[in-house]
């Protein structure tokens, strides 16, 4: 089996990649240093694919712990999850975000190019495109500048990349540019654990359901969408660790100093409204919500255009926003008990 160092492994998207990747034929080899996720992560990984994960504790901008993997795993590829992610945390210390998640891929990219190692898949964000003139986004929509240092990371690892394959370097990169992960694995085993309050509406929604929140607040509800609420493109996370797989798949058919870029969503936005609501029917459960003032830098509306990665990956996704929800349910459902 063809192993795949997993950086950020246990988190919300990698743990799933994780199961997806061995159902494709490759052995996940993940890394993560624990500062958002959690090591039961791991177990709970082991108990839904049969056997036990290999997994290291570590920093990836750490090029010792990277030689430590290597020699006992010779990996021929990575997914590269490894950053930190809230928005809010990233305008307060925006050294932390830039040393992290630019210094991590920076680290990351010369050990692959010592060791011959061809292939990655990085983790980019919707970000990158602000709140377009049009929608919905291709590939091709101009990138605007950033709402946040976390999205200016996004922006800047990409060029970096490109950079990097400019420079004949010997290297083949994806870049998925995600939309809105939802939901949990089917089995209620693994799903998004965010440490404290939540940065993500489902989650939010969930944690209310459950008597955690007192309620959710919907930022704004005087916005130019059906209801009034933001809309988003919400895509559930096994759809999207599947679109790594493919994208893994795609890698290896190419020749050396090759990138591409794809979106991975629905192709369908709802609102914030739609979601609740959504919720409340598939769940059969009432949520505390109320309408408060807009909230600072958020883009009102945005979806993909999957038109792109439907072509050339093959990829669609299987699961709709009712299985999303319900799966988050019962992910949510599981961690009370």
């Amino acid at each position: 089996m063809k192993k795949i160092l997993i950086t950020g492994g246990a988190g919300y998207i990698g743990s799933h990649t994780a199961v997806e990747l061995l159902k494709a034929g490759f052995e996940p080899i993940i890394l993560d240093d624990f500062s958002n996720s959690q090591s039961s992560v791991i177990e709970r990984l082991a108990e839904i694919i049969g056997k036990d994960v290999v997994c290291y504790e570590g920093d990836c901008n750490d090029k010792g712990t990277l030689e430590k993997i290597y020699s006992e795993h010779k990996f021929v590829g990575v997914i590269h999850f490894a950053a930190f992610k809230a928005v809010g945390e990233s305008t307060v210390e925006p050294l932390k975000y830039y040393r992290n998640n630019v210094g991590s891929l920076i680290v990351l990219l010369d050990f692959m190019k010592e060791k011959g190692v061809k292939n990655i898949v990085f983790s980019s964000s919707c970000t990158v495109y602000g709140q377009p003139d049009k929608l919905p986004v291709t590939e091709s929509t101009p990138r605007k500048d950033a709402e946040s240092p976390y999205g200016n990371t996004k922006k800047i690892c990409e060029d970096i990349l490109v950079d990097f394959v400019k420079s004949k370097a010997g290297i083949k990169v994806i870049s998925l540019r995600y939309f809105n992960p939802v939901g949990a694995h089917p089995s209620g085993k693994i799903g998004e654990l965010p440490n404290g309050t939540p940065n993500n509406l489902v989650p939010y929604v969930t944690q209310t359901a459950a008597g955690i929140r007192e309620k959710i607040t919907v930022f704004g509800d005087d916005y130019d969408t059906v209801d009034g609420s933001c809309v988003r493109d919400f895509i559930h996370v096994m759809d999207l660790a599947d679109a790594h797989v493919k994208a893994l798949g795609y890698l290896n058919e190419q020749n050396d100093d090759f990138y591409d870029v794809f979106n991975v969503g629905t192709g369908n936005g709802n609102t914030v409204l739609e979601i609740i609501k959504t919720f409340e029917k598939v769940n059969r459960i009432k949520l505390n919500y109320s309408i408060g003032p807009r909230r600072v830098g958020d883009v009102v509306k945005i979806w993909a255009d999957t038109t792109k990665i439907n072509s050339v990956l093959g990829w669609y996704p299987q699961y709709t926003l009712e299985d999303s929800l319900r799966d988050s349910w019962n992910w949510q459902k599981n961690l009370v008990n």
